[in-house]
């Protein structure tokens, strides 16, 4: 069992709940060059020229994939895109590997050391249902099994923890019904679900999908210590032969910017990835097994 304050020590515990990183994973990362992407062959460099993830340029006889208005993967696909692709960490200082990324998703992290790799997952996902004002479906699993459901935190109720041991407590200081349903509030909800869960309780909350029918919003997650996760935000098919590409986002270890990955395995379609023939995805701070993929 999984002691719940370790994440919270980051210091000491950062692994056990997100770890993003190991020697390996670091060693890829220093050793890793700033690749010839497709999107700047076009002339298309960040300068205002993208603003959103779908309109970043398309290889040539691919379109893109249509989402239905409101639904989780139009939300992606419409995430506004920074014209700086510098990453910054939590703490506003920049990150020591600027090759990983092709472009910054323009979305707030916060200045605490807690939006690592599950944790900009789970903070897409929520605010896209918070936006959608589905509050009911905003719930995520701990490490250890608790669901944290954001019904219930609108409702007034707080979590109690000691050691491995989760209770919702009903706080009295809390329960003002326009506080609990303020945007601040909800922020106050994520930090601890950042706390609490990782990629050791993402698998509680998604399935297990097939290469093949990869959507956007699936994630691709080696869950454990270490582990980490990156989520699809668009995807293309080329209509004669049905080749799917699509585009990953990830944070990483130190909180920081989530970013839209160049691929360093094909530096011809990067910042795209190619489903077909693929027996394992290579992106620049890890590697997943093709069977990875898992969808909420």
């Amino acid at each position: 069992m999984i002691n719940l304050h370790y994440k919270n020590h980051f210091l000491l515990y950062a692994f056990l709940l997100c770890a993003c990183g190991n020697l390996t994973q670091q060693t890829k990362e220093n050793s890793l060059k700033s690749p010839s992407t497709f999107g700047e062959r076009q002339g298309l460099r960040f300068k205002n020229s993208i603003k959103k993830i779908n309109e970043i340029p398309l290889p040539a006889g691919f379109q893109r994939v249509q989402s239905p208005k409101n639904s989780f993967g139009w939300y992606l696909q419409n995430l506004p895109l920074r014209a700086d692709k510098t990453v910054y960490l939590y703490n506003g200082n920049k990150k020591e590997n600027q090759n990983a990324q092709f472009a910054v998703i323009d979305l707030p992290i916060g200045k605490k050391n807690l939006v690592q790799c599950a944790d900009a997952i789970m903070l897409l996902r929520a605010e896209y249902l918070f936006t959608q004002k589905r509050f009911n479906d905003i719930k995520f699993h701990f490490s250890n099994g608790f669901l944290c459901e954001y019904a219930k935190w609108r409702a007034g109720y707080r979590i109690k923890v000691q050691g491995n041991n989760v209770q919702w407590v009903k706080s009295t200081q809390e329960n003002n019904e326009k506080n609990n349903e303020s945007y601040v509030n909800f922020q106050k909800y994520l930090e601890i679900i950042y706390s609490y869960a990782g990629t050791l309780s993402l698998p509680k909350d998604t399935q297990k999908q097939s290469l093949e029918k990869l959507q956007i919003g699936d994630i691709f997650l080696k869950s454990g210590s270490p582990g980490h996760a990156v989520i699809v935000v668009d995807i293309a098919q080329n209509p004669k032969n049905n080749e799917k590409i699509f585009l990953l986002a990830q944070s990483y270890m130190p909180a920081q910017d989530i970013h839209i990955l160049q691929n360093p395995q094909n530096t011809a379609l990067s910042p795209w990835y190619n489903t077909q023939l693929m027996e394992q995805l290579n992106t620049p701070e890890w590697d997943f097994d093709k069977n990875a993929v898992r969808k909420f």
